[in-house]
């Protein structure tokens, strides 16, 4: 069977379900004063491709941290891939197969070269250091990066390090990408390339941004955050 998405794997999901997401009334408050949910609900299919707009400190990260296991919540269920997911080790399968880009690139890229930034997930998957390598170069090329591979990463634009973060993931194979305001700071070429290579990847994702346009090019539904609840608006 060929994979059905451009990065090469294709995507497993447990036991035929389409839901990829669920969260059931979850509470969580970075201080007891101001919780940021109170009983959210939130559910997302092997079958969206959808965008998730809300104002300024509405939860939108907070949401995202949460389904990847960065953060806790204090009540409530966290299902992914048809699991409760509750200790730290639950998360590993969740961080391996959800593609997760941060909304800074500085929290993502650590390793001194963009080759071993790239290269470090399939690694940690335990890939061959061979099929890692070409991995690594295939994944550069898709994002017009070829020739990248011993640039010094602290030394990037800032757009050149959010197509290097984006690169570390899709180099892991995943099953589905979190994209946290990926276009911040992207000139319109590069936002062109990677709704391109969005649109062409076969994955479902949940894309945070503030820019609807670009929402609109790249998705097919949109939820909104505010007050502590996601509603669905298209």
């Amino acid at each position: 069977m060929k994979p059905d998405n451009e990065f090469g794997r294709q995507p497993k999901f447990c036991n035929g379900l389409d839901r990829i997401i669920r969260l059931e009334k979850i509470r969580f408050a970075y201080t007891p004063s101001n919780p940021v949910f109170s009983d959210l609900e939130f559910s997302f299919t092997k079958k969206e491709r959808a965008g998730l707009i809300g104002p300024n400190g509405s939860g939108k990260t907070t949401l995202v941290h949460l389904i990847m296991g960065l953060l806790r919540p204090d009540a409530g269920r966290v299902e992914v891939f048809g699991r409760e997911r509750e200790r730290e080790a639950d998360f590993f399968e969740v961080r391996a197969r959800i593609g997760f880009l941060f909304q800074d690139p500085d929290d993502q890229l650590f390793c001194p070269t963009v080759a071993e930034d790239v290269a470090f997930g399939p690694l940690n998957l335990g890939k061959p250091k061979e099929e890692v390598r070409a991995v690594v170069r295939e994944t550069l090329e898709r994002l017009g990066l070829a020739g990248f591979e011993d640039r010094i990463t602290y030394k990037l634009s800032g757009g050149e390090k959010r197509l290097v973060s984006l690169a570390t993931i899709l180099a892991m194979k995943p099953d589905m990408l979190l994209l946290d305001e990926p276009v911040a700071g992207l000139d319109e070429e590069t936002t062109d390339r990677l709704a391109g290579l969005l649109l062409a990847s076969g994955l479902p994702y949940l894309i945070i941004s503030h820019d609807r346009e670009f929402l609109h090019r790249t998705t097919q539904g949109l939820y909104q955050m505010d007050n502590g609840r996601v509603s669905r608006l298209r």
